[in-house]
């Protein structure tokens, strides 16, 4: 007997040592959660292509497939006999407006000093106005093109393709030195914001289901907050199922496209129960249940204070009295030293959160155990296995 008692005992001092966080349970609002099926998708309109808008050579890749890629960022470089021919002609045209120009402005001299017609100094500005409409109208395309003209100070056949938004690269559709035309799609960007959540909802929810609900999805160990921000009019065809859109709140959050996931939906909030965190509950001899100290739990702060008020006066006792106690102590501690100071109590589940779990079977402002409770079972387990060992 004396070879069982001592190694739980020492077990026991060891979990007794270690600090239980506890709580006071709340009452708190919950709304009926369903569990559902889901899946990570993409509208249409995701998933964009990017073309030249000039035919060409591809001379360099600026990114690689997977590649995050911000509104503005290079993506290829073209070699482009247009690009070269319109630039040529703009430095040309450059060049013959500031020619054009001069003759006005001499025109104008000698138009002031009444040394030439009118007609003449209409003539000249005619000329420069052409020419400089020409221009304009050349520069506005080579400014579409993402030619800064301003810069230009020599043809050139280069021109660099951009990113037209925010995503990450999922396709290089053209092998490098492809010759390409107008129309040929050469990188396909995702765009990031348009990922969703596509939940499965059963037609008994049909109308509980609302725009700004919250929907806690299950990926990769971790939860991910979305909302609802689409019921679409049509039911799935393969599972009869109500499709239901939400959107992440962290969107740096960036889950992999069509995995499947986990994800529980929450309804409004109007009912309230008494709660606890969802970190308290532990499944004991096939129940839910909270583990909760017992009174003598309660009450040993209250123990230690008045044995401290009382160690003065024990000086004051004789050695028989001391060995007297020490004698029942050991008669009757024995077996109350392997009490843990815990209980379980068994609760029912009747409505949760991510967070908290509404109960049945508790009181509003009980304490319990809020964390750690492996430690707890174990203290209880062990306590058992002592008294049967008595």
């Amino acid at each position: 007997m004396i070879k069982i008692l001592l190694p739980l005992t020492l077990l026991l001092t060891i979990l007794t040592a270690v600090e239980i966080p506890t709580k006071h349970a709340e009452v708190r609002k919950f709304g009926q959660a369903v569990a559902l099926n889901a899946k990570v998708v993409q509208l249409s309109n995701a998933k964009q292509n990017i073309m030249s808008m000039v035919g060409g050579h591809i001379e360099k890749y600026y990114v690689k497939p997977a590649q995050k890629v911000k509104r503005g960022d290079k993506i290829a470089l073209i070699e482009s006999i247009m690009i070269s021919k319109m630039t040529a002609e703009y430095i040309s045209l450059q060049e013959q407006y500031r020619a054009l120009n001069k003759n006005y402005e001499n025109t104008k001299k000698l138009y002031d000093q009444g040394m030439t017609s009118q007609q003449e100094l209409n003539n000249q500005s005619i000329k420069r106005d052409a020419m400089r409409s020409q221009i304009n109208a050349l520069q506005s395309q080579l400014k579409t093109m993402g030619i800064r003209t301003n810069r230009l100070k020599k043809a050139s056949a280069d021109y660099i393709l951009f990113a037209h938004s925010d995503g990450k690269v999922a396709e290089i559709l053209q092998p490098l030195h492809s010759v390409i035309n107008e129309e040929t799609p050469i990188v396909t960007i995702v765009k990031r914001s348009d990922s969703y959540i596509q939940s499965y909802l059963p037609l008994e929810y049909a109308e509980k289901v609302k725009v700004g609900q919250k929907v806690v999805v299950d990926y990769a160990k971790q939860k991910i907050v979305t909302y609802v921000t689409q019921i679409m009019p049509e039911v799935d065809i393969t599972t009869q199922r109500i499709i239901v859109l939400s959107a992440m709140a962290d969107k740096k959050q960036e889950p992999y496209i069509n995995a499947y996931l986990g994800a529980t939906l929450y309804f409004d909030a109007t009912e309230s129960y008494v709660s606890v965190e969802k970190s308290a509950l532990s499944f004991y001899n096939n129940e839910w249940v909270v583990f909760i100290p017992t009174q003598e739990e309660h009450d040993e702060a209250g123990e230690n204070e008045h044995k401290e008020h009382g160690a003065h006066e024990g000086e004051e006792h004789d050695d028989d009295h001391d060995e007297e106690e020490s004698h029942g102590e050991e008669e009757h501690g024995e077996h109350e030293e392997h009490e843990a100071p815990y209980e379980a109590r068994v609760v029912e589940i009747v409505a949760q959160d991510e967070a908290f779990v509404a109960v049945k079977g508790l009181e509003a402002n009980e304490e319990y155990v809020s964390g750690k409770s492996y430690y707890v079972k174990s203290m209880i387990l062990k306590s058992s296995l002592g008294e049967h060992g008595h």
